[in-house]
């Protein structure tokens, strides 16, 4: 496993508290407890304007956990993560192991912010395997860095089919930075077989202009973190699949896909404002 340097890590965290960060902001709402005050003021201030944040992004981590199950359960042995976050309860691993629980899933994190990262160190020493999962540092928008950080880890084998979990993270990414060129990178490199699982938030068919509204303000508060995001339709959002063919049901809104006993807005997935999927590569 990556040691860190938890001094550094500490540090970087100190460095960041000027800012709310989209990390932290997600972990409060999905009730974890690594956030700081200013974490919590902001995703209070989101909550007035938009009350069900919260279950939109219970929505997204319980989207998370039905893909990886369904990955290993169709024998994807091997799963990355990029832009992992913090970790909370039914983390890939943890998922990962108890759909196959012959223990042979082998599992890399990936995050650029330090925190994070520090975090599933510690929670990986005390829940994970050391020969099958591991936590490193690389940043989605440096993809020929992180691949080789993917390549050099001695737990993921490119030439064999990878899940490749890119969860909650596209809404933080702007067209003008160019997601179409690193999600083809990315699908390049991958394996025959491979399963791609995206998912983000969504301004698909508003309820009504109220929402519309609160949508636009949400993107105007994000500005003011370390994230500022970007939503997108289904249309939008389906050409990251690169025209790889989607396991059925498609792209949907995520609470539609495989819904279990636990999904929140299983009755009215459209609420959800949160759309996922999965693609395998031919």
């Amino acid at each position: 496993m990556t040691m860190i340097d938890h001094d550094a890590a500490l540090k970087a965290v100190e460095n960041s508290l000027d800012r709310p960060s989209a990390a932290r902001v997600y972990d409060y709402f999905i009730g974890g407890e690594t956030n700081y005050a200013i974490d919590r003021l902001f995703a209070e201030k989101v909550r007035k304007r938009l009350p069900l944040m919260g279950d939109y992004c219970k929505t997204s981590r319980q989207f998370l956990g039905r893909a990886v199950r369904h990955c290993a359960e169709l024998g994807i042995r091997q799963f990355v993560d990029i832009g992992s976050g913090l970790p909370t309860a039914g983390n890939v691993h943890e998922v990962a192991d108890e759909a196959r629980p012959q223990e042979d899933t082998q599992v890399l994190y990936i995050d650029n912010e330090p925190i994070a990262l520090a975090h599933s160190t510690l929670l990986l020493a005390d829940t994970a395997d050391p020969d099958r999962h591991h936590a490193v540092a690389a940043d989605l928008f440096d993809p020929e860095g992180l691949w080789e950080r993917v390549m050099d880890s001695g737990i993921i084998d490119v030439e064999e089919p990878v899940a490749l979990v890119i969860n909650a993270v596209m809404h933080f990414i702007k067209d003008e930075q160019d997601p179409d060129a690193l999600l083809a990178f990315y699908r390049e490199r991958l394996a025959p077989g491979s399963l791609l699982v995206l998912s983000q938030m969504t301004n698909e068919n508003p309820a009504n202009d109220e929402e519309r509204q609160a949508l636009l303000d949400i993107l105007e508060y994000y500005e003011t973190t370390t994230n500022p995001g970007f939503l997108r339709t289904m249309d939008e959002f389906r050409r990251f699949f690169g025209g790889w063919p989607l396991l059925e049901p498609g792209l949907v809104y995520a609470p539609a896909w495989h819904p279990d006993e636990k999904t929140v807005f299983a009755g009215a997935p459209s609420e959800s404002r949160v759309i996922g999927g999965i693609a395998r590569k031919p």
